[in-house]
């Protein structure tokens, strides 16, 4: 399957193609794949005025016809299903079994925002609560908050994207979205398919941009939401140039997952090399501390080093292939150096550790100081980090020793810790039995602490994108 040379923006629901300046590499050869066109500022204000202009004819759209965009979406998805699984496999290095599996849940996600469409619903609110509200009734509803401005990250640049695209839509707002500069394809390609749809002009621009010529994204007043996926620095910083637009961050992490001493080893060794090293480790939820309990620390290592060493990494075209390039020979190269600063301070390396161009090997290492780059921010490639406990407590306090807090798995049969678990840990979802990276795309999907503002899953993301409009009655009595 070959790609075209050249893709088109999309703005104000057309293509255009006003130039090719922005290079896509192909992840694992690191040779130009295609060149789509690159948005400058003006452009940018055309598609904001635009969504401005398509703000109340998208908030009038008929549930049924919102319905109908996203199930044409889902269709024909679903009938470009290889070709969005080899353009992701191309712009982004995933292997091709995990490509396919992102085209998976891009259909889901749209699936469910059809769903959510026509599920808008209200309350009906009695207001008599004393005497001087007798014969007051309230009803509210949600209605769209308008314009919405999209940043969207390389890692998941299918389904992340369509987290924002597919809410946007259910509940009716025009949106304006800049998918990551080193994968925009995916998100050109959801373009295309709204583009054929009868969404009023303006609904919806798509627009690749460098991060330096974008700033109308974060600081433009017309916009009335920010949702920005990516690292927590940024986010942080758009936040703050946001004004007064609502904003909504899914950040970053360093997840934990506890071992308890009664855990199924052979189930949570599965799990555990899978959410450590699935794309490379390039995951906001992806396994990086690993809490085992001493009583099986021994045990558990063992058969961890050793199915890790198993892991094929190469060429993400071949289906044997689990492990696949970095993003940037750059963001390997950061990867490498915080792993020989941990060794360096006293972690042992129990496998991995070698780079070549940006294939980083899958990489555990043991007891890594709290001090460290690899124990306390986001490694976001193929590290993880085991450390013992013996009891407990002192293992969720272990989790919260974060700045983090997006998810957390724990591995046990005891009832009772899994009340206490998510009673006590400082996270946006508590996984039992299961990874930190395990995520559906309906579920209520976010972080606290440095990892986020809001919720993502389809329903979710609807409250952020709309305002409650409330109506107040009197009755004659």
């Amino acid at each position: 399957m070959n790609l075209r040379d050249f893709y088109p923006l999309y703005l104000n629901n057309k293509p255009e193609q006003p130039n090719t300046d922005l290079a896509v590499t192909d992840k694992f050869t690191g040779e130009v794949a295609f060149r789509t066109a690159q948005a400058t500022p003006e452009i940018i204000d055309q598609a904001i005025a635009g969504a401005v202009r398509a703000a109340e004819p998208m908030a009038r759209l008929a549930s049924y016809e919102k319905r109908d965009v996203l199930d044409h979406c889902a269709a024909r998805f679903r009938d470009r299903f290889d070709e969005l699984a080899y353009a992701l496999c191309v712009e982004a290095g995933k292997p091709i079994g995990d490509s396919e599996g992102e085209v998976t849940r891009l259909i889901d996600t749209f699936r469910i925002a059809a769903e959510e469409s026509t599920r808008n619903y209200g309350e009906v609110q009695p207001l008599d609560i004393s005497p001087r509200a007798k014969g007051y009734l309230g009803i509210w509803k949600r209605v769209p908050i308008g314009p919405c401005s999209f940043i969207s990250p390389f890692n998941f640049p299918l389904n992340l994207a369509a987290h924002k695209i597919a809410p946007a839509i259910a509940m009716g707002c025009p949106f304006v979205m800049k998918p990551a500069s080193l994968t925009p394809l995916g998100a050109l390609i959801i373009g295309e398919v709204l583009a054929e749809t009868e969404l009023p002009e303006g609904a919806f621009s798509i627009l690749p941009a460098h991060r330096e010529g974008a700033d109308l994204f974060t600081t433009d007043e017309r916009f009335k939401l920010l949702s920005f996926t990516g690292s927590a620095e940024v986010g942080w910083a758009l936040k703050a140039k946001a004004g007064k637009k609502k904003v909504t961050l899914e950040l970053g992490g360093n997840a934990a997952v506890i071992v308890d001493q009664d855990a199924d080893l052979d189930h949570a060794l599965e799990r555990i090399v899978f959410g450590a090293f699935y794309q490379s480790g390039q995951s906001c939820i992806g396994v990086q501390r690993i809490l085992i309990h001493e009583a099986i620390y021994d045990r558990f290592k063992e058969m961890l080093v050793a199915k890790t060493k198993t892991l094929v990494a190469g060429n993400p075209h071949d289906r044997k292939t689990f492990i696949g390039p970095m993003i940037s020979e750059k963001e390997a190269q950061r990867l490498k150096g915080w792993i020989d600063e941990a060794v360096a301070a006293g972690a042992t390396l129990l496998c991995g550790g070698k780079l070549d161009g940006a294939m980083m090997e899958a990489t555990l290492l043991e007891n890594v100081p709290a001090g460290c780059d690899a124990n306390k921010e986001e490694a976001f490639g193929p590290l993880a980090n085991l450390a013992r406990f013996s009891d407990w407590k002192q293992a969720l306090a272990q989790v919260n020793a974060s700045r983090y807090g997006l998810q957390a798995g724990i591995f046990t049969a005891d009832i009772h810790k899994v009340l206490e678990a998510w009673d006590t840990l400082e996270v946006g979802g508590v996984v039992v039995n299961d990874i930190s990276s395990y995520r559906v795309d309906n579920m209520p999907y976010g972080g606290v602490k440095d990892s986020g503002l809001g919720r993502e899953g389809i329903r979710f993301a609807m409250e952020d994108m709309s305002e409650i409009r409330n109506l107040i009655i009197r009755r004659k009595v």
